[in-house]
């Protein structure tokens, strides 16, 4: 079974210049880019993906690696957008099919923690994430989870907290023990041999991922480079999509 997307097509077929391909974040799914992704399909056929474990798709035990193949299968070549854990996997993505990616934005993801004992307790963390979320189910795991410092810019509307709630418990556990941070080998060293065009955003006011940012567009190099997003924190996609989408119309060109 592939897994599920949602297509939005320009409403005039001659507009169309190519596609674009997102990857959601954790508890997230394809129908939370809205209306991000009606920017973007002006002129773009956008291919939105429910990631393993998420929204419609199955593949709950996918790691990152997995997660990569079965993206590249469905998404095929396009220009790959990847908010988070999703940009995690658009990583993994462009290192072993660099041939389908056009270009790459990469908002808010981490290439890796670099120590055992990090990558240790993060697991650790996550374990015990996952176990909280099949103690206390879906909704008061939502609650807590979008209650997160991370995500403080984000609103009732923009939280798309309906939309979330119809992914799994299993699904979403799978996830946090499969794709999470401490279980992803650390790319750093892999990135230098990146010659993909790469956008690397960050929201200004997230200042953890402005740094991360500026180190991983620096290890990719020429191919990469940095833009911050105004009024912005973790969620850059939706808390300014109009900013965001601006952002990647002009790296397109």
């Amino acid at each position: 079974m592939s897994l599920a997307v949602t297509t939005r097509r320009p409403e005039r077929p001659d507009d169309e210049r190519g596609r674009i391909v997102l990857l959601h974040g954790f508890t997230q799914n394809a129908g939370c880019w809205r209306p991000f992704d009606r920017a973007l399909a002006t002129d773009h056929e956008v291919v939105a993906i429910d990631l393993p474990g998420h929204g419609r798709s199955g593949h709950d035990d996918a790691d990152l690696d997995r997660a990569a193949e079965l993206v590249a299968e469905v998404g095929g070549r396009g220009h790959y957008v990847g908010y988070s854990m999703g940009g995690r996997v658009l990583l993994h993505l462009a290192l072993a099919h660099p041939e389908l990616v056009e270009s790459m934005t990469v908002i808010g993801a981490h290439p890796g923690l670099e120590t055992d004992e990090e990558r240790r307790a993060r697991r650790g963390a996550d374990e015990a994430l996952a176990d909280r979320l099949e103690e206390v189910g879906l909704e008061a795991f939502l609650d807590s989870w979008l209650a997160n410092p991370l995500f403080a810019g984000l609103t009732d509307e923009t939280a798309h907290r309906r939309r979330r709630l119809l992914n799994r418990v299993d699904g979403l556990a799978a996830s946090l023990r499969c794709t999470g941070t401490g279980t992803q080998r650390p790319l750093w060293s892999e990135l230098a041999g990146l010659t993909v065009p790469t956008l690397v955003l960050a929201g200004a006011d997230d200042p953890k991922f402005v740094d991360l940012g500026i180190r991983l567009a620096s290890t990719i190099g020429a191919a990469a480079e940095l833009q911050t997003i105004e009024g912005s924190g973790h969620t850059c996609p939706l808390e300014q999509p109009d900013r965001t989408a601006a952002a990647i119309r002009r790296r397109l060109g």
